[in-house]
């Protein structure tokens, strides 16, 4: 028995009266998770806000889950290790998934090093609501750019269990949509991304006019 085991089998999820459908015809688009991951370094965060904005200006109600921000809140209570990072992608996937129900187009964009983490924040969505976008970039770029200077510490031994340098970065097998930032400038990624997403969260009837 945990900490709440009086309420354990008990607690019983309340359905809604308003489907997600009903509030993504409300919103006038479907709702999808966006999940950016890559290194440090490799632009997740500066696409991901690059296409926010992009989204808004076109009436699409989005919200940027960035890594960082949720870290200063509902996850500051974690810390880097292998066990926390694994925490951090569920709460995260968690977030998102009432975000896709709320009609949201959700983007999050956090370094999420683990494969299988991945795969598990994916399971909570429906078929076709999560896409991965993997932000592509060389750890030997990502170090020459180190725009927080994270890497330079990590090396000096000034931060443990940095991605990339004492932990590994597992890239993804087969994620929807890849960005190599080493090739593609910032507008040209959230151009690749806005053609993309617009087929997906077009409803029907738009599709039509």
């Amino acid at each position: 028995m945990n900490n709440n085991g009086e309420l354990e089998g008990n607690v019983v999820w309340h359905q809604s009266s308003i489907k997600k459908e009903d509030r993504e015809i409300q919103h006038g688009h479907k709702s999808i998770m966006i999940w950016f991951t890559g290194l440090s370094g490799s632009g997740k965060s500066t696409i991901a806000s690059a296409l926010q904005h992009k989204l808004f200006e076109k009436n699409i109600s989005v919200y940027l889950l960035d890594g960082d921000n949720l870290r200063h809140g509902i996850n500051k209570n974690l810390s880097f290790s292998a066990e926390d990072r694994k925490e951090n992608i569920r709460r995260t996937a968690e977030i998102g998934k009432l975000f896709v129900d709320a009609g949201i187009v959700v983007l999050a964009a956090l370094i999420s090093p683990f494969e299988k983490e991945r795969l598990n924040a994916r399971a909570l969505y429906k078929q076709g609501d999560f896409i991965e976008v993997y932000i592509k970039c060389s750890l030997l770029e990502c170090e020459n750019r180190d725009p927080k200077g994270l890497y330079k510490k990590a090396r000096k031994g000034e931060i443990k269990q940095f991605t990339g340098i004492d932990q590994p970065y597992e890239e993804p097998k087969n994620p929807e949509i890849v960005i190599d930032t080493t090739k593609l400038t910032v507008d040209e990624s959230v151009e690749i991304l806005l053609s993309t997403i617009f087929d997906k969260i077009c409803l029907e009837q738009n599709t039509k006019e």
